[in-house]
Protein backbone atom coordinates (compact mmCIF):
# COMPACT_ATOMS: atom_id res chain seq x y z
CA UNK A 1 0.00 0.00 0.00
CA UNK A 2 1.17 3.45 -0.75
CA UNK A 3 1.66 6.02 2.28
CA UNK A 4 -1.25 8.03 0.65
CA UNK A 5 -3.34 5.03 0.91
CA UNK A 6 -2.21 5.24 5.16
CA UNK A 7 -2.52 8.62 5.47
CA UNK A 8 -6.30 8.45 3.76
CA UNK A 9 -7.04 5.53 6.52
CA UNK A 10 -5.48 7.27 9.79
CA UNK A 11 -7.52 10.43 8.93
CA UNK A 12 -10.88 8.53 8.54
CA UNK A 13 -10.21 6.50 11.85
CA UNK A 14 -9.45 9.86 13.51
CA UNK A 15 -12.44 11.44 12.48
CA UNK A 16 -14.43 8.97 13.21
CA UNK A 17 -13.32 8.02 16.61
CA UNK A 18 -13.22 12.03 17.02
CA UNK A 19 -17.32 11.97 15.80
CA UNK A 20 -18.20 8.55 18.19
CA UNK A 21 -16.79 11.01 20.65
CA UNK A 22 -18.62 14.15 20.08
CA UNK A 23 -21.45 12.51 19.67
CA UNK A 24 -21.34 10.77 22.57
CA UNK A 25 -20.32 13.95 24.76
CA UNK A 26 -23.37 15.43 23.27
CA UNK A 27 -25.98 12.82 24.50
CA UNK A 28 -24.56 12.30 27.80
CA UNK A 29 -24.62 16.37 28.37
CA UNK A 30 -27.96 16.56 26.95
CA UNK A 31 -28.94 13.71 28.90
CA UNK A 32 -27.80 15.07 32.59
CA UNK A 33 -26.15 12.34 32.86
CA UNK A 34 -23.74 13.94 35.41
CA UNK A 35 -20.54 12.85 34.55
CA UNK A 36 -18.81 12.72 30.94
CA UNK A 37 -17.70 9.99 28.49
CA UNK A 38 -14.01 10.25 30.09
CA UNK A 39 -15.74 9.51 34.05
CA UNK A 40 -17.91 6.77 31.99
CA UNK A 41 -14.97 5.08 30.74
CA UNK A 42 -13.31 4.64 34.11
CA UNK A 43 -16.47 3.73 35.87
CA UNK A 44 -16.98 1.16 33.67
CA UNK A 45 -13.64 -0.17 33.69
CA UNK A 46 -13.88 -0.73 37.54
CA UNK A 47 -17.27 -2.40 36.82
CA UNK A 48 -17.14 -6.26 38.24
CA UNK A 49 -16.16 -5.61 41.95
CA UNK A 50 -12.80 -4.29 40.47
CA UNK A 51 -9.52 -2.85 42.78
CA UNK A 52 -7.49 -1.68 40.01
CA UNK A 53 -3.81 0.37 40.90
CA UNK A 54 -4.09 4.11 38.52
CA UNK A 55 -1.20 2.29 36.67
CA UNK A 56 -3.89 -0.93 35.50
CA UNK A 57 -6.66 1.89 34.92
CA UNK A 58 -4.35 3.90 32.90
CA UNK A 59 -3.55 1.10 30.42
CA UNK A 60 -6.90 -0.31 30.31
CA UNK A 61 -8.81 3.14 29.12
CA UNK A 62 -5.52 4.48 27.34
CA UNK A 63 -5.34 7.56 29.61
CA UNK A 64 -2.03 9.73 30.90
CA UNK A 65 -1.03 9.89 34.29
CA UNK A 66 -2.09 13.15 35.16
CA UNK A 67 -5.73 13.12 32.69
CA UNK A 68 -6.22 10.04 34.96
CA UNK A 69 -5.81 11.47 38.49
CA UNK A 70 -7.93 14.22 37.50
CA UNK A 71 -11.07 12.03 36.48
CA UNK A 72 -10.26 10.02 39.67
CA UNK A 73 -10.02 13.12 41.50
CA UNK A 74 -13.44 14.27 40.08
CA UNK A 75 -15.36 10.79 40.65
CA UNK A 76 -14.18 10.48 44.03
CA UNK A 77 -15.57 13.72 44.84
CA UNK A 78 -18.67 12.88 43.65
CA UNK A 79 -18.79 9.96 45.68
CA UNK A 80 -18.75 7.40 42.12
CA UNK A 81 -14.95 5.89 43.32
CA UNK A 82 -12.63 5.91 46.10
CA UNK A 83 -9.16 5.31 46.33
CA UNK A 84 -7.83 2.48 48.87
CA UNK A 85 -4.35 1.94 50.21
CA UNK A 86 -3.06 -1.25 48.56
CA UNK A 87 -2.64 -4.00 50.99
CA UNK A 88 1.01 -5.04 50.20
CA UNK A 89 2.02 -1.65 49.20
CA UNK A 90 1.13 1.27 51.52
CA UNK A 91 2.56 3.63 49.64
CA UNK A 92 0.15 3.04 46.53
CA UNK A 93 -3.96 2.76 46.64
CA UNK A 94 -6.40 1.38 44.16
CA UNK A 95 -8.99 2.62 42.83
CA UNK A 96 -12.52 0.75 43.25
CA UNK A 97 -16.50 1.50 42.83
CA UNK A 98 -18.39 2.68 45.96
CA UNK A 99 -22.11 1.67 45.84
CA UNK A 100 -23.07 4.92 44.49
CA UNK A 101 -20.56 4.31 41.41
CA UNK A 102 -22.50 0.74 41.32
CA UNK A 103 -26.34 2.74 41.37
CA UNK A 104 -25.25 5.22 38.22
CA UNK A 105 -23.34 2.28 36.08
CA UNK A 106 -26.54 0.21 36.36
CA UNK A 107 -28.51 3.24 35.78
CA UNK A 108 -26.87 4.78 32.47
CA UNK A 109 -25.67 1.27 30.65
CA UNK A 110 -29.17 1.20 28.99
CA UNK A 111 -28.69 5.00 27.41
CA UNK A 112 -24.58 4.37 26.87
CA UNK A 113 -26.13 1.26 25.10
CA UNK A 114 -28.10 3.41 22.77
CA UNK A 115 -25.87 5.83 21.82
CA UNK A 116 -23.05 3.06 20.79
CA UNK A 117 -25.96 1.71 18.80
CA UNK A 118 -26.08 4.45 16.96
CA UNK A 119 -22.63 4.18 15.58
CA UNK A 120 -23.28 0.65 14.95
CA UNK A 121 -26.90 0.91 13.56
CA UNK A 122 -26.20 0.02 9.55
CA UNK A 123 -23.20 -2.75 10.93
CA UNK A 124 -24.20 -6.50 10.66
CA UNK A 125 -22.50 -8.07 12.74
CA UNK A 126 -19.72 -9.65 10.90
CA UNK A 127 -19.01 -5.93 10.17
CA UNK A 128 -18.56 -5.20 13.62
CA UNK A 129 -16.54 -8.76 14.19
CA UNK A 130 -14.17 -7.56 11.26
CA UNK A 131 -13.80 -4.23 12.25
CA UNK A 132 -13.16 -4.81 15.96
CA UNK A 133 -10.00 -7.29 14.87
CA UNK A 134 -8.59 -4.97 12.12
CA UNK A 135 -8.64 -2.52 15.19
CA UNK A 136 -7.08 -4.79 17.39
CA UNK A 137 -4.50 -5.84 15.08
CA UNK A 138 -3.98 -2.25 14.49
CA UNK A 139 -3.47 -1.83 18.37
CA UNK A 140 -1.44 -4.84 18.24
CA UNK A 141 1.21 -3.03 15.83
CA UNK A 142 2.02 -0.83 17.50
CA UNK A 143 2.61 -2.22 20.95
CA UNK A 144 5.94 -1.59 22.67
Amino acid sequence: MTTKKFDSYSYLLDRTARRVKGYAQQRFASGNFDITVDQWLILKSLDNDRYLKQKELAEITGKDNPTLTRIIDLLCKKGLTERVTHKEDRRSFTVHLTAAGTVKLAELSPQVDDIRMKAWQNLTEQDYEQLKTILNKIYQNLES
